[in-house]
Parts: C-alpha cells; structure tokens; sequence
C-alpha cells in the first residue's frame, strides 16, 4: 500500500515538464498526494545522482513511491526499472540511477517493467510512460515485469562511497557521494593541496572558514560558514574530493 509519490528529477525547478507530470497524475490519481521533492538533480549525471538519492529518501515517510527520472537515454532501448526497497518503490531508468537504493537496502526486489502504453513520446517518457507505471503501481493494478538480480541493473559495480561533489545548494554548499558514517576518525578531506578541517555545524568555526560536517542528510558536506565553499574552493559538481585514509564498510 502505497500513501505518496515523490517526484526526483533533473527537470529544473522552474520547468513545465514537473508541471506536467503533475498534471498527468492528478489525472491518473486523483487527490492522490504527489509531493514535488526535488527537481535539480545534477542533468545528465545518474552517476552522481544515484548517490543523493538514497540520502533524499533517508528519513522520509514510509510507503512512498519516488518516481525518479534523470534519462538522458530516453527514446533509446534502456529498460524501466522498479525497484521495491524496504517497504518503499523507486520507479526510473536502468541507467544506474537506483544502483545505491538497490545495494543499500535490506529488503529488495527488483523488476524490469515491460509494459508500455499505447501512446508514447520519443523524448518524454517522465509524463508518458513513468506516470502511468506508477499509477499502476498505486492502484496495484497488472504490471509487465521481468523479476531481476542486482548485478543486472547498470551500476551495480559502482563504488559504496563516491568522493566527489554530487550536488551543490543554493548557499554553494558541496554535497559529496561520501556517507558522513563511514569516515573513521583519523580520515582527512584534501581539496586542491588544502586540508578541510570536520565541524558539527557552521556556529563552530569563524565566519569565512570551510569545513566539513555530517549533514541533514548523513552526507559529507563541504560549506564555508556565511560564504560559498563552491566559490572558495574552486569545485564544480563532478569534482573529485581526496580522501585521505580509509572508509569504513
């Protein structure tokens, strides 16, 4: 039973394809909530994206369906994965996207979708194809799958931890593929030749200086207290960050 849709995309926050896949599925469900989550997940980059994921969902109500589309494969022969994890869908391409929902979860099932409607665009397929599967999904209504292992999907031979920047927020925050609980004490964050020092939050240290912290969503943080640590660091999304010493398990 599922209580919520939560839209991930790359979309933009400003775009009217959010709109209308809203649109769509107030159509296929109405007064259904569909919850607009997060619309700027870095374009093109499912490599990256696959590691906020996890976080984003992280804390969040149970028995939720995260309809997620970062597709720059769309039109082409890339499959439709859902995924169930823990008692929640992850709805999105085979592209790697869900790799990390898939590893980290304790219970998982895994399923290519084969059905396909009888209209479909070429180029749209989040309002054409993704919102009728998961309406699908909610009513519990027949569903063309194929059951699959996790070394089937793309990405499953991707790293537990990604050191580098997967997102960066409006205050120029750095947000790393890196989970803040697998850093043991004696690990050090090199960028660019400098050693960012750990904080709990930005009251610790003065204003201007960057650090590194755990945050809201157990992710490794990169911030400058009251500045921009994209801006004083000279990191771009995608940049590498040096770790220096081992991750935990």
């Amino acid at each position: 039973m599922l209580d919520r849709i939560a839209l991930v995309t790359d979309f933009g926050s400003r775009s009217s394809y959010v709109g209308q896949m809203r649109l769509r599925l107030d159509e296929l469900l109405p007064r259904f909530p569909v919850v607009e989550l997060e619309s700027d997940l870095v374009p093109y980059r499912p490599d990256l994206d696959a590691y906020f994921i996890p976080a984003l969902a992280r804390d969040m109500p149970a028995h939720t369906l995260y309809l997620c589309v970062v597709d720059p494969g769309v039109g082409g022969e890339r499959a439709v994965l859902a995924v169930e994890a823990d008692g929640d869908w992850y709805l999105g391409p085979d592209n790697g996207l869900l790799a990390l929902i898939a590893r980290r979860a304790r219970r998982v099932r895994l399923l290519r979708v084969d059905w396909r409607p009888e209209r479909l665009s070429a180029s749209f397929h989040g309002r054409d194809l993704f919102c009728p599967i998961a309406a699908k999904l909610v009513e519990q209504e027949p569903l063309e799958w194929v059951p699959l292992d996790q070394g089937d999907m793309l990405g499953s031979d991707w790293p537990d931890e990604l050191s580098k920047v997967i997102y960066a927020d409006n205050y120029g925050n750095l947000i790393t593929g890196i989970r803040a609980a697998s850093l043991e004490e004696s690990v050090r964050l090199v960028v660019r030749g400098l050693e960012i020092s750990p904080a709990r939050t930005f009251c610790e240290v003065p204003s201007g200086q960057a650090f590194w912290y755990e945050d809201c969503f157990g992710l490794t943080e990169l911030a400058v207290n009251q500045g921009n640590a994209r801006l004083a660091l000279g990191l771009e999304v995608g940049d590498q960050v040096e770790v220096i010493g081992s991750l935990s398990p």
